[in-house]
């Protein structure tokens, strides 16, 4: 089973431009994610995907792999599905480019379902957390997950689901982190389809993957990883960083 990692990464991000290739001790934040990818030693290659000169050059001038894609993709599925079309994969996982402090452990777990599913019913993998904050629970920016008693998904929504009409013992939430193995077929079927009401509606990709039938194993973690989506969280993972590396 061969797999690779692909790191899609935009230079226009809506709340924080330029995100990507801020200063995080002395590397790029893109080049401090590839090289954590890097270092898990979970994939045979480990790409950015990119439509930005000044994405490639920060991550070539640290010695890293680019695939350049067109500009305009409605999603990090679409454009994942372009870059890999001539590539030879079987797992491909979707690394988030502005979470420099990926964890082994969760991609470990995910893949494991993929070598357990010898008769390849997962179409693609993601990751779960339990959710008991009531804050979070009813958070619109936080997605919410049910699945099956085998764990595949059943819905995501920016709603709360299930919706507590009564209070049931045992009843748990679950958080959905956006972290991604797919088979490479399901990401060349994606890029094939339109979207569909499900998706524009909550404006969440997986749920085309569910609309046409694929089949998404959700994986339990506890690991939930640390996002740069603002200058201010680019404050905290540079005081992160120091820790971690006593600097």
């Amino acid at each position: 089973m061969k797999v690779i990692a692909v790191i899609p990464a935009r230079y226009a991000s809506t709340r924080f431009p330029a995100k990507l290739v801020q200063d995080l001790w002395g590397k790029p934040v893109i080049v401090r994610t590839y090289e954590a990818a890097v270092q898990t030693q979970l994939f045979e290659d480990v790409f950015v995907v990119t439509d930005a000169d000044e994405i490639e050059a920060a991550v070539q001038a640290h010695g890293g792999k680019v695939i350049r894609s067109r500009r305009t993709h409605e999603s990090g599925s679409d454009r994942i599905a372009e870059a890999v079309a001539d590539l030879e994969a079987d797992i491909v996982v979707n690394v988030q480019g502005d979470e420099p402090f990926i964890a082994r452990e969760p991609l470990e777990a995910l893949l494991q379902a993929f070598r357990d599913d010898v008769d390849q019913r997962i179409d693609l993998g993601s990751l779960r957390v339990a959710l008991s904050d009531e804050a979070d629970i009813q958070n619109p920016n936080v997605v919410k997950v049910v699945t099956d008693r085998m764990g595949f998904a059943l819905y995501f929504s920016r709603s709360v689901i299930p919706y507590p009409r009564e209070r049931v013992d045992g009843l748990q939430y679950w958080r959905h982190i956006g972290v991604y193995a797919f088979r490479k077929q399901a990401l060349l079927d994606f890029a094939q389809w339109p979207m569909q009401p499900l998706e524009a509606t909550e404006k969440l990709e997986q749920l085309r993957y569910l609309e046409f039938g694929k089949r998404i194993k959700m994986v339990e973690t506890t690991h939930v990883g640390i996002g740069i989506d603002t200058p201010e969280d680019l404050e905290k993972a540079r005081a992160l960083f120091a820790r971690i590396n006593k600097i």
